[in-house]
Formats: structure tokens, sequence, C-alpha cells
């Protein structure tokens, strides 16, 4: 087994009040895991800590064998981490088209220059329009970004993502605020996209969590609970009081 991404120990606090407690995680390369929790467990904390946004207390974060801990967001990206997040991060004014390049312009050693021009790179051109239609925008190619509907921005994000080269890829609630039908097209969006890269997702729809991860983290009050296959975690009790109360049995709420 390879791991792509290895939290060992990762705390974090702001002043006296501990948010991350001692997380140690590992994600398997190519795998889709999601990482679950009550609101105010520490998921979006925990996503920036890995992506750079947050300076880690303790702890080590490991992307594909290399220490990313602490590091600068910019640096992090370059070294093969992606990622979205709850509120669409693009640039609203540019076209679809020209959001994907933008992602990709790094990765394709483009560098800033007055004399080029970045239209003459056929191969920034043919991969954008790859992307474009993997995310199923290829349509909508000439549209100003502020113009599309939520699903389609959410879309878009995944998209930029992916231009950037990474072969670890975050989502922070991909299907927030979407429709039935809207996330039935994210969920098969993401599962595509899987296909050659490492997706960690944090959701709180948990039909789409069963229905897309193979394998599945309990965030609690800033510690890992429980990591397992979908259905372990579906009929494990500590998972099921953490989310229903301790009172209960029931596991509605995980199906």
């Amino acid at each position: 087994m390879t791991v792509a991404l290895e939290l060992i120990g990762i705390r974090k606090s702001f002043g006296p009040t501990e948010i991350i407690r001692g997380v140690d995680l590992q994600i398997k390369t190519g795998e889709l895991h999601a990482i679950i929790g009550p609101n105010g467990a520490g998921k979006s904390t925990l996503y920036n800590l890995i992506s750079g946004m947050y300076e880690v207390n303790d702890g080590s974060i490991i992307l594909n064998g290399n220490n990313i801990t602490n590091k600068k967001p910019y640096e992090i990206n370059r070294m093969g981490l992606s990622r979205s997040f709850q509120v669409t991060n693009i640039f609203p004014k540019m076209s679809v088209f020209e959001n994907v390049r933008n992602g990709l312009l790094y990765h394709s050693g483009c560098k800033y220059s007055f004399w080029h021009f970045v239209d003459r790179r056929k191969d920034v051109t043919k991969r954008t329009t790859e992307i474009l239609q993997s995310i199923g925008l290829e349509n909508k190619h000439d549209v100003p970004v502020m113009l599309l509907s939520y699903a389609d921005q959410r879309a878009l994000e995944i998209g930029i993502a992916i231009a950037g080269g990474a072969d670890v890829i975050l989502l922070d609630e991909p299907t927030s605020g979407m429709s039935h039908s809207e996330t039935e097209r994210a969920v098969e969006l993401i599962r595509s996209i899987s296909q050659d890269k490492t997706v960690v997702v944090v959701e709180h729809d948990m039909g789409v969590v069963f229905d897309l991860a193979e394998r599945i983290s309990v965030l609690v009050y800033g510690e890992i609970i429980a990591s397992d296959i979908p259905e372990n975690i579906r009929n494990n009790r500590q998972v099921q009081e953490a989310y229903l109360g301790a009172e209960s049995t029931n596991s509605s709420n995980l199906s």
C-alpha cells in the first residue's frame, strides 16, 4: 500500500482552545476518502492545515512522501495538492475557458512575460478543452463565470483543481446547496475524476458520502474516532452516538 496523504499527531489551537487534538490519518493513493463529523468537529480547520492556510502547532503532514507541514499554500499546490472551498473561489468576470486555463499555466511551464501570448500555446488550449469536456462545461467555453449556475460554478472549481496537475484533491462540501439532480451530477463528476486521482471529500450529505466513499473517517471534537469502510462506519456505535446522542441506537442519519 502506498500512502498519498498522511497526518501524524496533528494539533491546532486558537489561543487556549484546542480545535484539532492529535489527528492521525492515512489516505491511500488512488482512494476516494470521505471525512465526516458533526458541526464544529474541526473538518474545515483540518483542511486549512493540510492546504497551508493555517499553521500546524504540532505534528507532521506528509504528501506523497514529502513533508509539507507549514509550507505556503502555493508551495503545497506545486507539490501536488489542490483543494476546493465551501464558497466558490473563481474569477467571476473571466470566461469558463480562461478560468481553467489559468489553473494550467504554472503546471505547463508558463511564466509572466510581456512578449509571449498564451493563446499561442496550443498544448495549453488543448488541455483546457479536455478538462472542460471532462467536467461537462465544453458548451460554455466563452461564458463569463458570473453567469453560470451554482452547480456549474462548483464543477468549474473542480476543473480548476484538476488543471493544477495535482494528484491529491481535497473537496470541501462539493454538493452543498445543490438540488437532487445537481447533486447526482456532482457525484458522477467526483467519481470520474477519482479514477486517476486521490480524492478526499468533506461532506454533510450522508447519501453522497456512502454512495461515493471507499473509506470514511469520522472527526469528532478534533479527534478521529473511526476510520473504516462505509458499512462498518454505518454500524459503528460510537459514530452513531456522535451523530444521534448517547441514548440512541438508531442509525438512520447515517443512511
